[in-house]
Formats: C-alpha cells, sequence, structure tokens
C-alpha cells in the first residue's frame, strides 16, 4: 500500500516505522521544518534539547520498548530527581512522601496521602470522567490539602477552566507516574532520527514544510494537498496534526465533534545559566500571581557537561491563544518573568543567562471536561481511507510520548499496515 501519513512526531514517525517494517511505501508529509512535533528539539551547546521539558516514566513500556528496539538502550537512563513547590514565598522540598506528609499539618497530611493512594489503586480512571477535579479533591483529599497543593497547579494550569477539569485527567496524573525519570542522553532526538533514518532506509520519504489545507477522497484514491501547493495521492493516509487542523483540511461542518475539542496553547523559555537557579529539577509554582506554572531546571537530572557546563532552566505555561505570554515577543515575555524568577532566587540577575530559546504550541494541552470522552472522534473518519491518530485520543491521558508511540502501533494494526 501506498501510505501518506500527516505529521512527523511521535506518532507519525511510529506509524512511518510499523509500515516501512512491513513492505509499505510511506510518504510522511510534516508542516514544520523539524522532527519530533511537540518533542522536538533545539541545540544547547552542540546538543540537541526538547523545546518542551520531557521525560519518560517506568511505566511508559511502549516508549522503552521503542527506544531499545532502535539500540539506544544505552542512551535511556533513569534517575531519581528532586521536585519542589514554591508556596507563600518559600520553597518547600516535595521529592519523597515523607516530605510530601510534612508540606501539610498531620491531619490534612494524612488525608492527602489516603486520597493520593486511593486514586494509584484505582486501575479504571475513566469511572472518574463525570466528577471535577476539584470537588472531588476537595471532599476527599480535603480543603486543606486542595487549597495548598492541588488548586494552585489546577489553576495554573487550565486557568479560568479548572472548575470544569474531569477528575479523569488528574487520576492519571497520579496513577501512571513514578518517581523515577527517564532521559535519553543526547535527547530525544536521537530516538526521532533513528526512526527517521529506519523510514528512509527502507525507502520511505519524509518532506517538510508540507502544511496540509486539504484532504479528499476520490474512489480508492486520497489526495492530499499542502500549503506550497504541491499534491500527492494515497492508497491510505493517517492523519496525525490536532483535530482542528484536520477538521479545516477535510472541510468538516462546524458542529463535527472534531471541531469541539479545546485546547491550550504552549510557550517555553529555555535559559542558558552560568549557575543553578532552584535547588529542583522539577519546581511546581503554587502561587496564583505568578505568570507561569512550572519552572524545570533540566540540568538538575542531567549533568551540566552535557550542555558546555551550561545550567538549562526550562520556564513553561499552558494558556489560551489570545493570551498575553502566548502572544508577548519572546524578549518581552522574559523581561516580564525576570522579577517572578528573582523570587524564586533572590541572587538571580539577568547577567546569568548566556543565551536563552523561546517555543510556542498553539495545540499543545486538550481541557479535559467531562463532556470531553464523548467528543473524543473514533480512528475511522467518514473517508474509509483516512485515519485520524491525534493527542485527543490517548485518553485519560492527554499527550506523552508513551501514548503515541502506543497508539501508532495500534492505528497501524487497525489498517493493516503493521
Amino acid at each position: 500500500m501506498n501510505l501518506g501519513i500527516i505529521g512527523a512526531g511521535a506518532t507519525g514517525l511510529t506509524a512511518a516505522y510499523d509500515a516501512v517494517k512491513a513492505g509499505h511505501m510511506v510518504t510522511v508529509l510534516e508542516a514544520a521544518d523539524e522532527l519530533g512535533g511537540l518533542a522536538a528539539s533545539l541545540t544547547v551547546q552542540g546538543t540537541p534539547l526538547e523545546r518542551y521539558y520531557h521525560h519518560i516514566f517506568r511505566s511508559d513500556h511502549a516508549m522503552i520498548e521503542l527506544i531499545e528496539e532502535l539500540g539506544l538502550g544505552p542512551s535511556l537512563r533513569f534517575h531519581k530527581p528532586t521536585t519542589g513547590i514554591y508556596r507563600a514565598g518559600r520553597l518547600r522540598p516535595f521529592s519523597t512522601p515523607l516530605q510530601m506528609l510534612r508540606f501539610l499539618p498531620p491531619l490534612p497530611a494524612l488525608r492527602f496521602a489516603l486520597s493520593s493512594a486511593a486514586l494509584k489503586a484505582v486501575r479504571k480512571g475513566e469511572r472518574f470522567n463525570d466528577r471535577m477535579a476539584l470537588s472531588w479533591l476537595r471532599r476527599w483529599a480535603g480543603r486543606r490539602a486542595t487549597e495548598e497543593i492541588w488548586e494552585p497547579l489546577l489553576r495554573g494550569k487550565f486557568g479560568e477552566r479548572a472548575e470544569e477539569v474531569s477528575m479523569a485527567w488528574l487520576w492519571a496524573r497520579v496513577h501512571c507516574r513514578t518517581f523515577e525519570l527517564g532521559y535519553v542522553h543526547g535527547g530525544f532526538d536521537k530516538v526521532y532520527a533513528a526512526l527517521a533514518d529506519a523510514v528512509a532506509s527502507r525507502g520511505g520519504k519524509i518532506e517538510f514544510g508540507k502544511r496540509l489545507t486539504r484532504i479528499r477522497q476520490d474512489g480508492d484514491t486520497v489526495t492530499v494537498d499542502t500549503e506550497d501547493g504541491s499534491s500527492y495521492g494515497f492508497d491510505h493516509v493517517v492523519v496525525t496534526t490536532p483535530q482542528p487542523a484536520f477538521a479545516r483540511a477535510a472541510g468538516l461542518p462546524s458542529d463535527d465533534m472534531t471541531w469541539r475539542n479545546q485546547y491550550l496553547g504552549a510557550t517555553c523559555l529555555v535559559l542558558e545559566l552560568d549557575r543553578s537557579l532552584i535547588p529542583y529539577y522539577w519546581l511546581n509554582v503554587n502561587d496564583t500571581d505568578f505568570p507561569f506554572l512550572a519552572v524545570v531546571e533540566h540540568t538538575r537530572m542531567v549533568d551540566p557537561a552535557e550542555y558546555g557546563g551550561k545550567h538549562v532552566v526550562y520556564v513553561g505555561n499552558y494558556v489560551p491563544r489570545d493570551d498575553w505570554r502566548f502572544t508577548s515577543d519572546p524578549e518581552d515575555l522574559l523581561e516580564a518573568y525576570m522579577p517572578w524568577l528573582q523570587r524564586l532566587n533572590p541572587d538571580f540577575d539577568r547577567s546569568w543567562i548566556s543565551r536563552r530559546h523561546f517555543s510556542r504550541a498553539p495545540f499543545a494541552q486538550p481541557v479535559v471536561t467531562p463532556e470531553y470522552r464523548e467528543l473524543i472522534p473514533p480512528h475511522e473518519t467518514a473517508m474509509s481511507r483516512v485515519t485520524l491518530a491525534t493527542m485527543a485520543q490517548v485518553y485519560p491521558q492527554d499527550r506523552g510520548q508513551n501514548y503515541a508511540v502506543a497508539m501508532a502501533h495500534r492505528v497501524t494494526e487497525l489498517i493493516g499496515a503493521r
């Protein structure tokens, strides 16, 4: 079969890899000029680094198996990095169960621990779909734990939509994660480059600068048009772009479910510093006055020597696409963030920054409300030879390299291309 794949992220490249191994002809069309989608990389001191912070968990079996199959197992190392919370003007450690319990007075800490243990024990998170996360937390984790820990995180991530977020989403954050984090040293770019090489070595093609504008099926042929004026004919097409991009290209009516799931955008500053900013790998900012959600010092997990001795810090946000933090010039955004970064470390100064990088993605975080599950489209579309494989379809997860890889395997089996 002559298979077209729209998007060279984790899903698209894994699907292409599955298909070429099975002997199919494959062409991947990617809108950007780089591999990886939301896991695409920039370069810090000659070493690839993800534009948005990435790691995997011990439970991410599909991704681990793919890394091993590609011969990159020796580069995958698991770490036990530290976590902290900034709350009420203080940095507090939050890495171990004991530190978590010490964060609160005894009774609220006990309720927090028991509710978290219950979420770990529940095997099917879909049972929480119709429950609002903050309502459930106030009842079972207690008001103190909710106000001090959970609510600032939900409001920092979802803003005014926080009260609407489904408990199924939060269950997935707690149940499926591990204290150990895995990272491919040299960057996850190694994985996507290896996939691309494997596709090319078996006759597949990856073309960049090919933004999807139209997709239609006539008989047994699917025609794909791209923004640069190119047109392609395929026996079957797998579309991995966000749902709105597919709905627009397919000419779907405005009341089609594919339009209805909503997404926040992501912005991320990457700072190359000459010294450490925070004492943790991951810092949740549980003060809703702050203009950013999390600060991740990547080099608290990976040795700064891998980046020429620089300390690499992410400052990340999920915001609506009309928010000032999404639309601002990167330099203006950094200037606005400076006083808040100095609250985290009063010694921090602009002179610490040797270089900064900025990335934004318009469709990065689905807003997982109780209605979300009913609005997830099936992989099969109205076009019999077009299959949809998007971020929304990994529910109750909302994104992640592991779930993208697993979905690619599922979709290629579905269309008989694996």
